[in-house]
């Protein structure tokens, strides 16, 4: 591959701190692999004292393929294969263990984290209905604290009461002390108090490790930056690469304004911007510049690309959401015939939930995709079960467990107690509370919301329940004790009233939520097997790749930028998501969005609006 004047300059650069700005398809991972070849057969430079870095398995043994096949080519001479090539984890684990002479065993793997997180927090007598959500949430918040060294006092949980999550974080660290055992987040920081405190240890690292590169850094966060910046002294021969524009982890603790003070931190570093894309057409590129644009903390810069020209990316808006996916269908089935393979057509949605609905026509058109975020079933939802058990409840079962899902939503304080046998009797209940004549008085409205229920549709029972009966007060209520928004829990609501339109009894809406979870269980299996068909994915998950033609759809205020953006900082973070999945594409990009969902007006994204990609007149 010949490179242009920017690459040529990244890959003869020698020692001192450099900051390659790279934008997206530009051809970073071919200049970092003829760096590191150019410093051993140009500068002679010892491969053990090499050091790439970068943050995933995958990206790593990808770069260390490409650099041994190069260097392979090339005809080199020296031991190339001693240039060590690893993840962040894995790279401040093998310091660990060489201090402290850890194995296996003390890896927490993250199940048993998990499993440790479940056994205390349950310990705590918590409510937790939305067990995965708020587990892996937990996690996410141990994680930040560790990695921001946010003093606990001073973390504010957006997932339970703060005292409570400050307990639990307690209880986890003297857990993980005990037993010698490490979590992926302790790797980094008890890495970064060995070297801090240990000079000698220190020395010895920095003599290793005397050239640095590290790939992707504008997904770094402030301790593993802290640790590469110790590693690095005091020759500081650090070699970084990435784009901030791109920087869309800020959940994981990456923050771009590490990026932005590069400069700052390393007053001597010499910059190189690698502005050719050899991934887009210049249509592409120019829709995305413009949304991009609209970031005022990043670096300036101009991409270009001497690709051939394409069609001018389709904006396209829809009436009304369902309208939205069965065109993409056509589009698909259309891109087909002429010749796409499926595989070189990618859907991007904001989050994995939005995809449920196209997920099922193509299921129902038998068109092959393949996802690569896990797709929550909407029917495993606790409150699809909930709604589930009030209907089979109306049809007359009267099982202990499926009265429990929802005796106390919204609450009516009846107590397990009152139900001492696997089948529950409604003159039992009022036996059992007949000195209380308020709880009889519940106890009656309750069966005859029942006798109500059982003449409806399950979209007219669902929409009872939620007003008539007053669930929608009780996920108000669950919300706050939470630290949810309400419109998240009620358009699980919406969602399922949208499924459920069209049938006209309990038994024939069963009957296709049955369907469903086979055909999804089915697509999982198959999936497993053959790694074909149309990609569906996330915004963050299609980081890294590209396809000929990208759908990206609901570009909607509060989907995109999502809703919980709520300061300047997020909804930069929201338009460089926006960016990624606009330049993932090659020769044709589609942005969607809709007018209306779930009867619930909405607007085009800002993005769109402030861009141009969408006239504001035609909006007003």
């Amino acid at each position: 591959m010949k490179m242009n004047s920017a690459q040529e300059k990244a890959v003869r650069h020698f020692k001192g701190p450099m900051m390659l700005l790279a934008g997206p398809g530009s051809g970073k991972t071919a200049t970092m692999t003829r760096r590191v070849e150019y410093l051993l057969e140009n500068y002679q430079v010892n491969p053990g004292n090499i050091l790439v870095v970068t943050f995933t398995k995958a990206a790593a043994r990808e770069m260390k393929d490409r650099f041994e096949k190069l260097c392979e080519e090339a005809g080199l001479k020296a031991d190339y294969r001693r240039v060590t090539f690893g993840t962040f984890h894995g790279v401040f684990y093998g310091i660990l263990r060489h201090a402290y002479h850890l194995t296996g065993k003390n890896i927490l793997s993250e199940e048993r984290k998990y499993e440790m997180l479940k056994e205390i927090a349950y310990g705590k007598h918590l409510e937790i209905e939305d067990e995965k959500d708020f587990f892996q949430g937990l996690s996410q918040e141990i994680s930040q604290v560790k990695n921001t060294r946010i003093p606990l006092e001073h973390y504010y949980s957006a997932n339970c009461p703060d005292e409570i999550f400050r307990s639990i974080y307690i209880a986890y660290v003297n857990r993980c002390r005990r037993g010698r055992l490490l979590d992926f987040d302790d790797m980094l920081l008890y890495c970064y108090e060995l070297l801090d405190q240990r000079e000698d240890i220190r020395r010895g690292w920095q003599g290793k490790f005397q050239y640095i590169l590290v790939d992707e850094f504008q997904d770094i966060n402030k301790l593993q930056y802290d640790i590469v910046k110790m590693l690095a002294a005091p020759q500081n021969n650090l070699f970084i690469v990435g784009d901030d524009d791109q920087s869309i982890y800020a959940f994981r603790g990456a923050r771009p304004e590490i990026m932005m003070n590069f400069p700052k931190d390393f007053p001597k570093v010499q910059t190189e911007l690698l502005s050719c894309n050899y991934r887009s057409t210049p249509q592409i590129l120019e829709a995305a510049g413009k949304v991009i644009a609209g970031n005022k903390k990043r670096f300036r810069k101009k991409i270009y690309t001497e690709n051939q020209p394409g069609p001018v990316p389709v904006i396209k808006k829809f009436e009304k959401g369902r309208e939205e996916e069965l065109y993409v269908k056509d589009c698909i089935q259309k891109a087909r015939k002429e010749g796409c393979p499926y595989e070189e057509m990618a859907v991007l949605y904001r989050t994995n939930s939005g995809a449920r609905f196209l997920v099922e026509i193509l299921l129902e058109y038998q068109i092959p995709f393949q996802m690569r975020d896990s797709l929550p079933n909407l029917f495993d939802h606790w409150i699809a079960q909930n709604m589930i058990s009030y209907m089979k409840l109306a049809m007359g079962d009267r099982s202990r467990k499926e009265f429990l899902q929802v005796m106390n939503r919204p609450n009516r304080y009846i107590s397990r107690e009152a139900l001492d046998a696997e089948t529950v009797s409604f003159e039992e209940l009022r036996w059992f509370y007949e000195d209380k004549e308020w709880m009889c008085d519940r106890i009656d409205r309750m069966e005859e919301d029942l006798k109500t229920l059982k003449a409806m549709t399950p979209y007219g029972a669902i929409n009872y329940i939620r007003y008539g009966v007053g669930y929608e007060e009780f996920l108000k209520d669950y919300a706050s004790y939470r630290k949810l928004r309400t419109e998240e829990l009620y358009e699980v609501l919406d969602e399922l009233a949208e499924s459920a339109k069209g049938y006209k009894t309990f038994e024939e809406w069963f009957t296709h939520i049955a369907q469903y979870t086979e055909k999804l269980k089915e697509q999982a299996r198959q999936q497993n097997t053959e790694k074909e068909g149309v990609v569906i994915s996330t915004l963050h998950s299609a980081k890294g790749l590209e396809f000929d033609r990208v759908f990206i759809m609901d570009v909607n205020e509060g989907i995109i930028p999502y809703r919980k953006a709520a300061g300047e900082s997020d909804v930069e973070e929201e338009r460089r998501l926006l960016y990624v999945g606009m330049t993932r594409a090659r020769k044709e990009l589609s942005l969607f969005y809709v007018g209306e969902r779930h009867e619930k007006k909405l607007e085009p994204s800002r993005f769109l609006l402030e861009s141009s990609l969408v006239e504001r007149s035609k909006e007003l």
